[in-house]
């Protein structure tokens, strides 16, 4: 997932398999998920948000910060990405 010039290294699609079931198993009631890049460990990272609301909120965050950045977001349950 994830290939191409715009990005910086691919994610495995079993990674990404993993994180939605990691995501759906919680007790918190999550319903997205969020795809980060971080610039630091040169990886993505998996965050978990409850409300639709979060994924702005976490974008303007993470935009002032310069470590991280928004990639994607997905819905667990219908595995659709939020745009």
């Amino acid at each position: 997932m994830f290939n191409g010039a715009a990005f910086p290294k691919a994610l495995e699609e079993s990674v990404f398999e993993d994180w939605l079931e990691i995501g759906r198993a919680s007790k918190i009631g999550y319903n997205y998920m969020l795809i980060i890049w971080d610039n630091y460990d040169d990886d993505y990272q998996a965050v978990y948000v409850e409300e639709r609301e979060s994924i702005h909120k976490y974008e303007r965050y993470e935009s002032s910060t310069g470590r991280e950045s928004l990639v994607a977001a997905y819905d667990l349950y219908s595995e659709s990405r939020v745009g």
